[in-house]
């Protein structure tokens, strides 16, 4: 069943009738073409939730100060590394104010936040080891995330307590070079040829990722929790605040899940959750109020991301609420690899500081395809730009255009309720040479919205049983 669900392909009937996915080939139609929520259900049963020994090893048996002052890096160390070597269980953060450097996982560990605990994360960049991560979708070496896995399974971080990275205008988020978060000439920033335009180079010539090396010096931010090349992971109840950079980053992961948990973070780049060349996750009743996309599903930069070649699939975000952000749920930009079927269900989305709710994001420099994106039963109170926003020319850094056009293609936005849409419903921008494809919204209504459409290069948009601004929507031609 899994081999069908991860190489479904399917089109949209150009009649679409009852707007259901019909086959339009001699293909035999797939499972998610047939009853993609019944695919959601099917994929939801596999992820793998994990399962820990009962028993607890508490940081400060292991020689952990509360206060917030003292560092507590070597009892972390020692706990985990004694959980694991144990057959794995809880390691418990009572409750206090924990100072440490970067957390690293290992297998059958449970990192246990009790209520009342608060773990502080180093503003010492010095303090985070240079390891195999990646910054924008381009891997290389760098500062460790702050809590990191690598290549380990059945691991989880949970409980009612707080992950602070203590990032702010003077630790961290001046490193993204812009002047509103304290930048200024002498401090450095990423945005220097000599660190994140070189790291992009290096992923366009095929330098072995070892060989790209980076951290101190370099003004590359680290990630706060990465799980890379991981199986079987869970993120549920914590709260994570003030993030150097993403938030919550599955790199190469499967089943990974992430519940209930509330992210609270504005600085520069600071994405709430983004799954990358991973499969398999599951993002649910989770709070996202944050300095850029909400949830950002990724795959890849350029080069790089063709080098890679894996795609972020069978990615679910259900019963979560969107505040502040870019977007509600993106795909892209980095999206070289690929993204497919992704199913958004029963959130909110609501903050006069949300520009989007469904967005979609590539340029020609950057390639790579989105497809199968099924979203019902969202309820949008305000946003700024678009409702959905398809932006295939998407230019950030310089001169984005390449020879790799990007594609879309099946997206379906059904049952969606918004009282203030901002500009415009649907704002898609596509190629001539390869449009946009088979864009369905059934059974929206957008109470306010300025435009109800700006469409350019779109192969089959449709409109039914839909009303923007009272007035019953037609198809555009």
């Amino acid at each position: 069943m899994k081999n069908k669900i991860y190489n479904s392909l399917f089109c949209f009937s150009t009649a679409l009738v009852s707007a259901f996915f019909v086959n339009c080939s001699a293909q035999k139609a797939t499972d998610v073409l047939a009853n993609p929520w019944k695919v959601k259900e099917q994929i939801e049963k596999s992820v793998v939730v994990p399962v820990f020994a009962n028993k607890t090893y508490n940081i400060v048996d292991y020689g952990a100060k509360s206060g917030g002052t003292y560092n507590s890096s070597e009892a972390f160390k020692k706990a985990i590394e004694a959980c694991t070597k144990n057959g794995g269980g809880k390691v418990v953060v009572p409750a206090g104010k924990f100072l440490t450097g970067p957390i690293h996982l290992d297998n059958n560990v449970n990192l246990h936040l009790e209520d009342g605990a608060e773990i502080l994360f180093s503003t010492k960049s010095s303090d985070y080891p240079l390891v195999k991560t990646t910054f924008e979708g381009t891997e290389c070496m760098n500062h460790s995330p702050l809590v990191y896995a690598y290549n380990k399974k059945n691991i989880a971080i949970t409980g009612k307590g707080i992950l602070n990275g203590q990032a702010d205008n003077e630790h961290w988020w001046y490193w993204c070079g812009a002047k509103k978060y304290g930048w200024t000439e002498g401090k450095g920033n990423q945005n220097d040829p000599q660190n994140r335009v070189r790291l992009i180079e290096s992923g366009e010539q095929n330098v072995p990722v070892d060989e790209r090396i980076y951290g101190e010096g370099s003004y590359l931010r680290p990630s706060f929790v990465e799980f890379f090349e991981c199986t079987d992971a869970l993120i549920k109840d914590i709260k994570i605040i003030n993030a150097p950079f993403w938030v919550i980053h599955p790199m190469k992961s499967v089943n990974v899940t992430v519940d209930g948990v509330t992210v609270e973070s504005h600085g520069p780049n600071n994405d709430g959750c983004d799954p990358e060349y991973s499969k398999n996750v599951i993002i649910k009743n989770c709070t996202f109020n944050t300095g850029d996309d909400c949830i950002a599903i990724k795959a890849g930069k350029d080069g790089d991301g063709r080098r890679v070649a894996m795609k972020s699939e069978n990615i679910i975000v259900k019963n979560c609420k969107m505040l502040d952000g870019h977007g509600g749920v993106v795909m892209g930009s980095e999206m070289t690899g690929g993204i497919r079927n992704v199913f958004v269900e029963n959130c909110e989305m609501d903050s006069p500081n949300l520009d989007r709710a469904i967005r979609i994001k590539s340029n020609s420099r950057r390639g790579g395809i989105v497809e199968n994106v099924f979203v019902r039963n969202i309820e949008v109170g305000q946003v700024k730009e678009a409702v959905l926003r398809i932006n295939m020319f998407y230019n950030v850094y310089g001169n984005q255009t390449g020879n790799f056009i990007p594609q879309v293609k099946n997206v379906l936005l059904e049952n969606i309720t918004v009282k203030d849409g901002g500009k415009y419903g649907v704002l898609a921008k596509g190629y001539a040479e390869l449009p946009i494809e088979n864009v369905t919204l059934k059974n929206v209504t957008i109470e306010r919205v300025k435009e109800a459409f700006s469409i350019e290069n779109i192969k089959n948009i449709q409109f039914v049983n839909t009303y923007i601004n009272g007035k019953k929507a037609e198809s555009p031609q």
